[in-house]
C-alpha cells in the first residue's frame, strides 16, 4: 500500500484533503502536524522524512501570514523556501512524488489578465518572495515536482475570510471591504480533489500548474457573494486599497490562469459561487 504523507495537515487544505482521504482508502495516509514534520526546524526535517518513508508528499504546509512576514522574514523564509528545498531533495533522492502549493502572490499584480503558469514572478511582499524561492528551490532539487499555485484559500476549517465575512455581516451593520483587488477565491476541498486527481493519474506531468475556483471577482464582490447565500441584511461598502493600509501589499490582480491544469489532467474547476455555497452549507 503506497503511503501519502500530508503536510500541514492541521491547516485548511490538509483539514480537506483528511475529509477526502475516506474516498481514497487504497492510500496509507500520514497527517502531519508540525511537530512531525517541522518546517521550522531544517536539523530534524530530513530525519523526519526519513521515518515516515512516504511515497507522495502533499506539501500544504506553509508560513501564510502575510502581515507579519514583512517582520518574520527568517521565519517566513525558512519554512517556505528552506524546508521546501529539503522535501524536494528528500523526493529526489527516494523517488518519491512532490506536490508542493504555492500561491498567486508570486505576481505584482499588475497584469490585465488571467495569468498563465508561465506569466513572469515578481512577488510585491515578503510572503510571496519567500514563496517564489521556495518554487525555485523546489524545481531546482527536483524537476519531476509539481507545483500547484492557488489563490484566496478558504474552507469550513481554519480561521479564513469567509468564516470572518460571515460572523462581521451578522455583528455589524455596515462593512466595508475593497473593490480593486481582482482574483479569484479557492475552496480547499476543491483543490484537495485536484491533487488526489493528479495522485491517482495514470501519467504524473510534472511542472506548475494553476489552479482556483472559475471567476473574476474582487474582495468586494466575494462578500456581496457571502451575503446573498446566508442571507445577511449588512450594508457592505466598497473600498479601495488605499483606504485599507496593509503592512504587506498586495497584488492588485491575480487572477490565475486554469486552462493547462484542465487541459493536462482533465479537472473541472466548479464557478467560485457554487463552490462558496457548498462550503456554507456545511461542505456537503
Amino acid at each position: 500500500m503506497k503511503k501519502i504523507l500530508v503536510t500541514g495537515a492541521k491547516g485548511q487544505l490538509g483539514s480537506e484533503l483528511k475529509v477526502l482521504s475516506n474516498n481514497y482508502s487504497q492510500f496509507e495516509w500520514i497527517f502531519a502536524d508540525r511537530t512531525q514534520v517541522s518546517l521550522d526546524n531544517l536539523s530534524i526535517l530530513q530525519n523526519q522524512l526519513e521515518e515516515i518513508t512516504p511515497d507522495f508528499i502533499l506539501n500544504c504546509g506553509a508560513y501564510t501570514a502575510v502581515d507579519k512576514a514583512e517582520t518574520e522574514h527568517e521565519l517566513a523564509d525558512i519554512v517556505n523556501h528552506l524546508a521546501v528545498a529539503i522535501i524536494a531533495q528528500y523526493t529526489k533522492d527516494h523517488s518519491v512524488k512532490l506536490i508542493h502549493i504555492s500561491t498567486d502572490y508570486v505576481f505584482d499584480g499588475t497584469s490585465a489578465v488571467a495569468l498563465s503558469e508561465e506569466a513572469l514572478t515578481q512577488p510585491v511582499n515578503v510572503y510571496g518572495a519567500t514563496k517564489r524561492a521556495g518554487e525555485l528551490a523546489c524545481l531546482k532539487a527536483n524537476p519531476d515536482a509539481i507545483i500547484i499555485r492557488t489563490s484566496w484559500v478558504y474552507s469550513r476549517f481554519g480561521n479564513n475570510f469567509v468564516k470572518t465575512m460571515q460572523r462581521l455581516l451578522q455583528e455589524r451593520d455596515t462593512i466595508s471591504v475593497v473593490n480593486d483587488q481582482i482574483g479569484s477565491p479557492t475552496y480547499a476541498a476543491d483543490l484537495a480533489q485536484a491533487m488526489m486527481t493528479i495522485v491517482t493519474a495514470p501519467d504524473w506531468i510534472a511542472g506548475i500548474y494553476n489552479y482556483s475556483n472559475e471567476g473574476e471577482i474582487s474582495w468586494y464582490d466575494f462578500v456581496l457573494a457571502i451575503q446573498e447565500i446566508g442571507g445577511y441584511t449588512c450594508e457592505v461598502k466598497g473600498i479601495p486599497s488605499a483606504a485599507y493600509p496593509t503592512p504587506a501589499k498586495r497584488p492588485a490582480f491575480s487572477l490565475l490562469d486554469k486552462s493547462k491544469i484542465k487541459r493536462v489532467y482533465g479537472i473541472v474547476v466548479p464557478d467560485y459561487k457554487e463552490s462558496l455555497a457548498v462550503c456554507m452549507k456545511g461542505g456537503l
